[in-house]
């Protein structure tokens, strides 16, 4: 391999990264361009945010664009993977990381947080991923970003969360077989309390997932994206149909 390629092992790449204006989105939109993939970023409401995700990435050098989609939103979703794939041509790497939750006992869910949640986690993920499909290149990377809820749900409230996270699984298994003969992996990395906005380090339950974990400690949203990153290069072409665990040990 070559210096330059060193330096940029995703250099040539083209990456949409779903819900990539804030946390682990974000994190995961930053270092494919830092290994020189163009990036697109979908947000839904954070303009802010995907602006300064954006922002980050061309002050360094590469290449990225914010494109608003609501993942709820079939012709949003259709409308976003044209946009990602106009400027560059192509598309190499899907990242399926918007998502929506709503916690609280089954009994108290109202039918339009059923609805909302697996329009996004779901339904939102499986038409990115059927757009897309057309577009990627020979060789590309379909990667969902799924929760250790979905392998292990250690407190209530989280039935309906953790039910659409576990729906991405079955997506990965089937649509890896579907695209294996073009050499597309298809995989879904499942994370265990990460510290962001929506689940900070600091906030009120912490401690309790803290306490879950081998690990004893909360995840940064880059330990994610390098596993992300793993998969979406050289050293990910013969994983495939698999659920990686990137958790602290929140599962064993």
């Amino acid at each position: 391999m070559s210096e330059t390629s060193e330096r940029a092992p995703l250099g040539g790449k083209a990456a949409l990264v779903t819900g990539g204006s804030r946390g682990i989105g974000a994190a995961v939109a930053l270092r494919p361009a830092r290994e020189g993939a163009a990036v697109a970023v979908t947000y839904r409401r954070d303009a802010a945010g995907a602006a300064e995700v954006v922002d980050r990435i061309t002050a360094a050098g590469g290449t990225a664009r914010a494109i608003r989609a609501d993942a709820a939103e079939a012709e949003d979703v259709r409308e976003a993977v044209r946009s990602a794939v106009a400027a560059p041509g192509r598309l190499d790497i899907l990242v399926n990381n918007a998502g929506a939750g709503v916690l609280g006992p089954i009994g108290d869910l109202a039918l339009a947080d059923v609805d909302r949640v697996l329009a996004v986690n779901v339904r939102g993920a499986f038409l990115t991923a059927q757009a897309a499909a057309a577009h990627l290149a020979d060789g590309g990377r379909v990667i969902g970003i799924g929760s250790c809820m979905t392998e292990r749900a250690p407190f209530p409230g989280g039935t309906l969360y953790a039910t659409s996270k576990a729906a991405l699984t079955g997506l990965t298994k089937a649509l890896a077989r579907e695209l294996g003969p073009r050499g597309i992996t298809v995989n879904v990395v499942q994370p265990g309390p990460t510290d962001t906005g929506m689940n900070p380090a600091d906030g009120p339950h912490a401690e309790g997932q803290r306490a879950l974990t081998a690990l004893g400690r909360y995840a940064a949203p880059e330990e994610i994206a390098a596993t992300v990153a793993h998969l979406a290069g050289d050293g990910g072409a013969y994983i495939t149909g698999a659920a990686v665990p990137v958790d602290g040990g929140h599962a064993a």
